[in-house]
């Protein structure tokens, strides 16, 4: 769902603070980040560091001067933040995801990774990007995400959440992993299998892409399960109702344990008879858009998908042209009719034959 941003009620520039995430293992992030938060100062916008990442900074080679930013949380609240500018790939946008997850910041994501499918924009327009902020010209989006717990015994283990997916892999290499699927507390289907991937539309086009899910449109608002490695005469991957319930057990047939893993940020091992619920999360993601992008496009120019050929809709303005010079055929029934042979009945239905007023004379 998009919603757009209203600038007229937007705060003063000097009132504004924008969270600036970067990858910071990687050189070209913390320059891009000291560019990033030099511009928004230039322009009267604060710009804001976690902790960690302002040490990052003051620590890099590469950046010779760190200008004046406000600290989360030293002296600057997640709540006062307008926008997080998210400076990596699609694990960075995750990892922001996870830092702004209590509060309804929108993320804004500049692709220095490969595919960076969550991304809005790439390096090489970073300087337009974040005027663009500065401006206000962005709208933003809900996306759907998943609320996942975990059960042993008939006790809770974990609470937790997930954007792309809550993926159950197996914990031993050398053994399968059994598990029982459920869908609205009813029983699906047993198998064996290396892991289930169960994923929003946005993670559609990550891990449960790669294991042979389908690509979900991000406005389809639902749920998919996906089977990796399933061993099983059934085990098609599953897109359910977004107000569903999917579900696991890990069996306590074997000694096999699995893995748990959401968004790979947040884990937990699963022993025999451990329980996986999954739901739509009440709180959704909020991403940053600045171009109105179809989804079909981004996922020709992310995936590298072959159009050769594609001569695109027929314009309106055409078909008419084309239609306003066919020739109007209307159907002759008496044509139709004297092909017959003389006397021989014309079966409008079963047993029905033609009156016989209406039958062609001989020699018309």
């Amino acid at each position: 769902m998009e919603r757009m941003i209203d600038d007229s009620g937007m705060r003063a520039p000097a009132s504004r603070r924008i969270l600036v995430l970067a990858h910071m293992g990687r050189p070209e992030a913390r320059v891009a980040a000291q560019q990033t938060l030099r511009q928004l100062a230039d322009s009267g916008v604060e710009g804001v560091l976690t902790a960690e990442d302002r040490d990052a900074m003051l620590r890099a080679p590469e950046v010779d001067e760190l200008p004046p930013v406000g600290v989360v949380p030293d002296n600057c609240a997640l709540s006062d933040i307008e926008l997080v500018v998210v400076l990596g790939g699609d694990g960075s946008i995750l990892r922001a995801a996870e830092v702004v997850r209590d509060v309804e910041v929108p993320l804004l994501g500049v692709n220095l990774g490969h595919v960076g499918f969550l991304a809005e924009s790439e390096r090489s327009g970073l300087a337009e990007t974040v005027q663009a902020v500065v401006d206000g010209r962005y709208t933003v989006e809900d996306r759907m995400a998943l609320d996942v717990r975990v059960w042993h015994a008939g006790r809770p283990v974990l609470h937790t959440w997930a954007l792309n997916e809550a993926s159950v892999e197996k914990g031993d290499r050398e053994k399968m992993l059994e598990v029982v699927t459920e869908v609205d507390r009813r029983p699906l289907s047993s198998f064996g299998c290396d892991g289930v991937i169960m994923a929003t539309p946005t993670g559609s086009t990550a891990y449960a892409f790669s294991a042979g899910g389908p690509v979900v449109w991000p406005e389809v608002e639902a749920l998919l399960m996906v089977p990796l490695s399933p061993h099983a005469l059934f085990s098609r991957p599953l897109v359910v109702s977004p107000s569903s319930m999917v579900a696991l057990e890990v069996l306590t047939r074997t000694d096999a344990r699995g893995v748990l893993w959401c968004d790979g940020r947040r884990t937990v091992e699963l022993p025999p008879g451990s329980r996986i619920e999954v739901t739509r999360a009440e709180r959704p993601v909020t991403l940053a858009r600045m171009h109105r992008t179809p989804f079909s496009e981004r996922l020709v120019k992310k995936f590298g998908l072959p159009t050769a050929g594609w001569r695109g809709p027929v314009e309106r303005d055409e078909i008419s042209d084309a239609t306003s010079t066919l020739p109007i055929v209307q159907p002759d029934y008496r044509t139709a009719i004297r092909r017959q042979e003389p006397g021989t009945p014309q079966h409008l239905s079963v047993g029905q034959e033609i009156p016989q007023a209406d039958r062609p004379e001989e020699g018309s």
